[in-house]
């Protein structure tokens, strides 16, 4: 069992940045893939970033590519997602996500591959 607590949410101007912690439980974190997605109002849940649970790979929606770095800090037990040059259209709420990988260097890129979901963070783009 995992459980998974975001922080560092807010409001933050158009071209501002804002930096996400996903704390997640459990001793056996580094087998985990984990993920970033988040959701909009009146939208469905969209991948935004995710990384392999060894940390060596990475992939990103093309919508914040060049703009979000997602990293992870296995002896922490923490996942982040650095958000740069932040837009309007990045206005939702953002939610971590975990799988248990059997592959050290797979990237999940469907809601429904993930097994553990937190409860999400608000981050609104003012224009």
């Amino acid at each position: 069992q995992v459980q998974l607590v975001e922080s560092g949410g807010g409001l933050v101007q158009a071209g501002g940045s804002l930096r996400l912690s996903c704390a997640a439980s459990g001793r056996t974190f580094g087998s985990y893939g984990m993920g970033w997605f988040r959701q909009a109002p009146g939208k469905e849940r969209e991948f935004v970033a995710g990384i392999s649970w060894s940390g060596d790979n990475t992939r990103y929606a093309d919508s914040v590519k060049g703009r979000f770095t997602i990293s992870r800090d296995n002896a922490k037990n923490l996942v982040y997602l650095q958000m740069n040059s932040l837009k309007p259209e990045d206005t939702a709420v953002y939610y971590c996500a975990a799988v248990r990988s059997r592959y050290s260097s797979t990237i999940y890129y469907y809601p429904n591959d993930y097994d553990y979901w937190g409860q999400g963070t608000q981050v609104t783009v003012s224009s």
